[in-house]
């Protein structure tokens, strides 16, 4: 029993890490963003006519970069807003945390890794080569990565 509840801990760490891995991008986007509004507006005509006008170009293409950089954010934090939070699994699927012999993984989005208590958990999207090898797995069943078998010991 406390096996289990020490890993619906781990889940919701590793989700409330999801969390603040998206914000913090979200704010270091919106924070870009601001800084080339800025610059695009105090760009002054000047008599270098060629050099104001590729500094703009310049702005807006990295503005546009940044944009794209949001659109994928905001999809990001969609699909985290879907990851079952209190879901009991048979087999590995969004929202899964994943217990092998060698790691664990949270099945979200891909944010990284994670420590909590000494412990690592790899917060990674379905779409990653590990994402889709352990998708609809279940406990006991084993993987190969890098030529590497991997037992599932445990889905939470």
């Amino acid at each position: 029993m406390k096996e289990i509840e020490e890993l619906k801990i781990l889940k919701d760490k590793a989700y409330d890490y999801c969390v603040c891995y998206v914000s913090e991008r979200l704010k270091r986007i919106q924070h870009q963003i601001n800084e080339l509004e800025t610059a695009l507006t105090s760009e002054t005509k000047s008599s270098a006519g060629d050099k104001h006008e590729t500094g703009r170009a310049m702005i807006q293409l990295e503005r546009e970069k940044l944009g794209q950089q949001l659109s994928e954010l905001e999809k990001t934090q969609q699909l985290l807003s879907k990851v079952p939070r209190n879901k009991a699994f048979q087999a590995v699927g969004l929202g899964s945390l994943v217990v092998t012999d060698f790691y664990i993984y949270f099945i979200s989005i891909s944010s990284g890794e994670f420590k909590y208590n000494s412990k690592s958990i790899y917060c990674i999207s379905a779409g990653t080569p590990i994402g889709k090898l352990v998708f609809g797995k279940s406990e006991g069943d084993i993987f190969h990565f890098n030529n590497k078998p991997i037992k599932i010991l445990t889905i939470h």
